[in-house]
């Protein structure tokens, strides 16, 4: 079977799909990921076929913030400017998602932001699609919109914001779809009516995180599940470099600090707060660059390039991260206690899902991050063991879940 998976976004929007491309590979499919031209290498080195999507990974806005900024809940600029950028990457990714999937092609899988058009493409070629998602997107009684960045709303109102954020997000591809649909040669129909569509022939969506986290909703309709995380793949035998290696060979087990794709020209800052923090709470410190270009100097902490986090964060104390979804789901995978720094999207979030969990500290808002606070939050997750013991529970229930095997499952079942 050809199947092509489409992500769009930064790299931890993409890097889930490699694992889950390479089980499916190895199941005997024939596999495509079709992402941003940056996101090639990444792709390429895991031996799946790349396919180009439009757009770069650090030029996408957030999707999800921008829906949740024109409902009003966002903590960035405007809900509008945001509506804008977003709206114009999609008309540009809509433009070329029809070329990337390419003839022969035997079912797509498809994330969340290529989910709405992916269905265009479905419909056009006639075959059939899935999706595969990160974040739960479904509105629900249970806890308000992922993208949010809000507590709950109650039963009620999480249910209608959830609903809302859904009517915002069809608002941004609707002149998307048009236009593709337009060029597929399909009868004009709105992305309401296609999502209504899908939604009344139980259109499957397999969620890419783990129950540990966000067990399913009561109320979800029937085709809606969670499998368990499609882990970022790396090669077999991969050893960290030799500089890092040593370092964590000198001393005890340090503190890792990184923000990923999050907080781009904010680095000289950041930097200053995590040196600080880590001499202040008596630890030795791990610092990712991510965007934000982070660097330090100083004999207590390294900085390093990408690394994977799988074979990083079990040698880690704790980690201090943005809260994206890969980088919770890794430090929980490695048993480690966090202190999560939400920036925005889905990042509160997941903040306050591993924060209920008890397995890191509440979550410190980016904006109010200073060097004392981190250095409070790093002492208090490591000098009280109920962190980690919560964190090594969650370890052990996730090490028995199987999300790409739960994928290959489903479409076997797909495929007759």
């Amino acid at each position: 079977m050809k199947i092509v998976i489409m992500a769009a976004g930064s790299q931890g929007d993409v890097a889930p799909y490699t694992g889950m491309g390479v089980r499916l590979r190895d199941a005997g499919d024939e596999v495509a990921l079709a992402t941003h031209e940056s996101c090639a290498p990444l792709v390429r080195e895991c031996g799946l076929a790349f396919s180009r999507l439009p757009g770069d990974r650090y030029g996408a806005p957030s999707l999800s913030s921008s829906a949740a900024g024109a409902a009003g809940r966002s903590t960035e600029p405007t809900g509008r400017s945001l509506m804008g950028k977003a709206a114009a990457f999609i008309r540009e990714l809509g433009q070329g998602i029809a070329d990337a999937a390419g003839p022969g092609t035997d079912l797509l899988l498809l994330s969340v932001t290529t989910a709405p058009l992916g269905w265009q493409v479905a419909e056009a070629m006639g075959i059939p699609s899935v999706g595969v998602y990160l974040q739960p997107v479904a509105p629900t009684s249970q806890f308000p919109p992922a993208v949010g960045g809000v507590g709950s709303l109650g039963r009620w109102g999480n249910r209608a914001a959830g609903r809302l954020s859904v009517r915002v997000a069809d608002r941004m591809y609707a002149v998307a779809v048009k236009q593709l649909r337009g060029r597929l040669g399909l009868p004009a129909a709105s992305l309401a009516a296609v999502r209504r569509r899908q939604e009344r022939a139980g259109w499957p969506v397999l969620h890419g995180f783990s129950p540990v986290l966000v067990p399913r909703p009561a109320d979800w309709r029937p085709g809606l599940d969670i499998v368990g995380n499609w882990w970022p793949h790396h090669q077999a035998g991969y050893r960290l470099p030799g500089e890092l290696e040593d370092f964590l060979a000198s001393g005890p087990p340090p503190v890792f600090i990184g923000f990923g794709s999050m907080a781009g020209g904010d680095g000289d800052r950041l930097s200053e707060i995590a040196v600080q923090a880590v001499r202040q709470a008596r630890v030795r410190g791990v610092l990712q660059r991510g965007r934000a270009g982070l660097a330090a100097a100083d004999d207590d902490v390294i900085t390093i390039g990408e690394v994977p986090h799988a074979c990083l964060f079990p040698r880690m104390a704790a980690v201090v991260h943005h809260a994206g979804a890969g980088t919770t789901a890794a430090g929980l995978r490695a048993g480690i206690p966090a202190v999560p720094v939400p920036v925005t999207a889905d990042q509160p979030f997941w903040a306050r899902r591993t924060a209920g969990l008890g397995a890191a500290t509440n979550p410190i808002r980016f904006k109010d991050l200073s060097a004392s606070r981190l250095a409070d939050a790093i002492t208090t997750v490591l000098t009280d063991k109920t962190y980690r013991t919560q964190a090594e529970a969650a370890a052990a229930r996730i090490a028995t879940e199987d999300g790409a095997g739960k994928v290959t499952d489903t479409i076997r079942r797909i495929a007759g």
